[in-house]
């Protein structure tokens, strides 16, 4: 045992790290990966040394963090609590929501103009009576040009934005088909490539 000790300890400062660093994540889904990645590493380690009571804690953090993946991957959309409401860009609320995430936005929107929302279809995207993110287009047609897709590092796990673009009755009633962006205009533009955006020239294009 005494030849594999120098791997032993980096494997059970590997778990170390890897639980730690999960302490610091905001985004629920990845901390729950990277703690489960950790304290499986833990449990093992124990295992092997013959720490039973840190086994056995490890050991029952995995199923913790594998119980709560399996239901953010199961409570998703509706049943996960998301909804997207319109409203007025002018209306506090939405203000207030632009104010507080102002340079984050701008961060992930580097061309973002506030007074483009006038006139605009503006929506809140909530999370139960939470609200988590911002989402505007300008209609031409039947094409809609996406001023901004913003969520708080919170809920960056995809699934907000998934809700979004398969909501199919928003768009109907918009009487949209399609929705636009600038590639620059998107600081993260592989975003959208997982929403289902397609590059055409200069533009991120998606059917809805």
């Amino acid at each position: 045992m005494e030849s594999n000790m120098p791997l032993w300890e980096f494997i059970g400062w590997a778990g170390s790290v890897l639980v730690i660093v999960s302490l610091m994540v905001p985004s629920i889904r990845r901390f729950r990966v990277l703690n489960l990645a950790g304290s499986l590493i833990a449990t093992i380690y124990n295992i092997y040394f013959g720490i039973w009571p840190y086994a056995a804690m490890n050991g029952v953090i995995v199923l913790i963090d594998a119980y709560w993946l399996w239901r953010l991957t199961r409570d998703r959309d509706e049943e996960r609590g998301y909804c997207v409401l319109e409203v007025d860009a002018a209306a506090a609320l939405p203000a207030r929501f632009l104010d507080r995430h102002l340079p984050a936005i701008t961060k992930a929107f580097p061309h973002f103009d506030r007074e483009a929302l006038s006139g605009a279809h503006v929506f809140l995207t909530l999370h139960e009576d939470e609200v988590i993110g911002l989402f505007a287009l300008s209609a031409d047609g039947d094409t809609g040009h996406i001023l901004i897709d913003y969520v708080t590092e919170r809920f960056r796990d995809l699934t907000p934005g998934t809700f979004l673009y398969n909501n199919a009755e928003l768009f109907a009633r918009l009487t949209l088909t399609s929705v636009t962006l600038p590639v620059r205009d998107a600081a993260d533009p592989m975003y959208f490539a997982k929403q289902g955006f397609t590059t055409r020239g200069d533009l991120l294009v998606r059917e809805v």
